[in-house]
């Protein structure tokens, strides 16, 4: 199947879509301002070791700390046959100490970055480990033959005297000699330059940044099904088109400028997909819907059948609506790129085989996902948890904020329990204070809700404090919002 990649290229930001038989499987946006640091390598320096925890915090130069947990130092002795206990994190690190550092995890919510003394530097081809000496193969390349003649490409291309291992990447397939060993002395000579200005710069400093969106494209996104490469702005193809001479030539005949007026997202129908993604309720073509509910610690996906009613009987109809639920799971994943612990609730089935069915289907249509997803059978109760690696803020948290008059909860108060904070409020004013009278600023739905079906509770208050009580209405303010004022 042929997948089309689209992007959209403004001065403020970087948008990208995948699109597979005309429906978006993916979005990928980056803003000027605030770039993903995933991959970006830093001299950090410690800030505080916590033994405790076997972890600590390193300031690299953002708003707050991050994180570098004992499992992610790297440690010389890792190599050792038999390998030793593993070394306390207050024996390899100490307060104010300078350390190399690269960002596995952009920092997501409350949380700062996550970080791994590991390094690894990602080309076309091949991924650089410097401070490995091993060869290791992606899991996607299956044939036994193909991996050991793989293996045996990149052996040749190392040197005895040099350091460093590689992971051979996808990508690397069908390339050439020639390919493997421009992608090897690309990354050699960028490890060289990180490490010239670990010398050199003063702590914290950005080492090395990874590739802006659109050159990660040409890097990481494209395969063989790849039938091409839109790019709306001129001044950004032609950069592209520089980037592949010099890195992926064999992409060059993919990549198309789009001179279109109309907009390049308008026409395959991003816009509205992006709409459609930041929504709760996901349809079916069948009748039945998702819902996909988004919280800190996990994301819940309901599967419902709605109004088909279409099989030959009821568990027809929800096997059905079941197997139609997997594919639009796995694409909701990836388009609003969904991480952490998932729990899908599909539809109660009694028969075996069924779920079987939907299960497999589930991890068919998972396949496609170029990120690390790891997915559970039925539990007890009926449902399935799967968790998906998270390495970037998801679209609804790049796109979105929490509102300002839910803070975030999807309901507000009702007018009328603000009505009776209000008279509480009234009360407990009243003890403290002695004014001549009290003036209530809220919002147009509770001063009409004073004005009629409270009334009688509002006279009755200002009966037993003495004091006039007026209504204000502010039009700014929202249904949550309201003061009381001593006048």
């Amino acid at each position: 199947m042929s997948e089309d990649i689209l992007v959209n290229v403004t001065p403020q930001e970087t948008r990208v879509a995948l699109v597979l038989q005309g429906a978006v499987q993916e979005l990928h946006v980056e803003r000027t301002l605030s770039r993903g640091m995933a991959g970006n390598i830093y001299l950090g320096k410690v800030v505080r070791v916590l033994p405790g925890m076997q972890s600590a915090f390193v300031d690299i130069g953002l708003e707050r700390a991050a994180f570098l947990h004992v499992a992610d130092i790297w440690d010389a002795r890792s190599n050792e046959s038999p390998p030793s206990s593993p070394t306390p994190i207050e024996r390899m690190l100490y307060d104010g100490q300078s350390v190399t550092v690269q960002v596995i995890k952009d920092p997501i919510g409350t949380k700062g970055a996550r970080l791994s003394t590991q390094i690894s530097i990602a080309g076309r081809m091949l991924v650089y480990l410097p401070q490995e000496s091993h060869i290791g193969i992606s899991q996607r390349i299956e044939n036994e033959v193909e991996r050991e003649i793989l293996r045996e490409k990149v052996q040749k291309l190392i040197l005895p005297e040099e350091k460093g291992g590689f992971i051979i990447r996808t990508m690397a397939e069908d390339a050439s000699d020639a390919d493997l060993q421009s992608d090897v002395e690309y990354l050699r000579k960028t490890w060289a330059n990180i490490l010239q200005q670990a010398k050199t710069k003063p702590a914290p400093a950005l080492l090395y940044q990874d590739l802006d969106l659109a050159q990660r494209v040409m890097r990481d996104f494209v395969n063989d099904e790849t039938a091409s490469i839109q790019v709306d702005s001129r001044e950004n193809y032609l950069k592209l088109q520089q980037f592949a001479e010099l890195y992926t030539p064999s992409l060059l005949p993919k990549l198309a400028h789009y001179p279109g007026e109309r907009p390049l997202f308008d026409l395959y129908g991003v816009e509205e997909e992006i709409q459609r993604a930041l929504g709760r309720r996901v349809d079916l073509k069948s009748g039945g819907y998702l819902i996909v509910d988004q919280t800190e610690a996990m994301t819940t996906i309901d599967v419902n059948t709605g109004s088909f009613v279409n099989g030959r009987n009821f568990d027809d109809t929800i096997f059905k609506t079941n197997l139609e639920a997997s594919h639009a799971i796995a694409r909701q994943l990836r388009l609003r790129n969904l991480g952490g612990i998932m729990i899908l609730d599909f539809i109660d089935m009694e028969n075996a085989e069924h779920k079987s069915a939907v299960l497999n289907e589930l991890n068919r249509a998972l396949a496609r996902d170029r990120t690390k997803v790891s997915v559970s059978g039925f539990s007890a109760l009926g449902l399935v948890e799967m968790t998906r690696k998270r390495t970037r803020e998801s679209l609804a948290h790049i796109l979105c904020e929490p509102c300002p008059a839910c803070s975030g909860k999807g309901q507000v108060k009702t007018a009328r329990t603000i009505c009776y904070e209000i008279l509480r409020e009234l009360t407990r004013e009243a003890k403290q204070f002695n004014p001549r009278e009290f003036r209530i600023l809220a919002s147009q739905v509770v001063i009409d809700m004073f004005l009629e079906e409270e009334s009688q509770h509002l006279a009755m208050l200002g009966a037993f404090l003495g004091k006039p009580i007026s209504l204000q209405v502010e039009t700014v303010y929202h249904q949550e919002q309201y003061d009381v004022i001593l006048m």
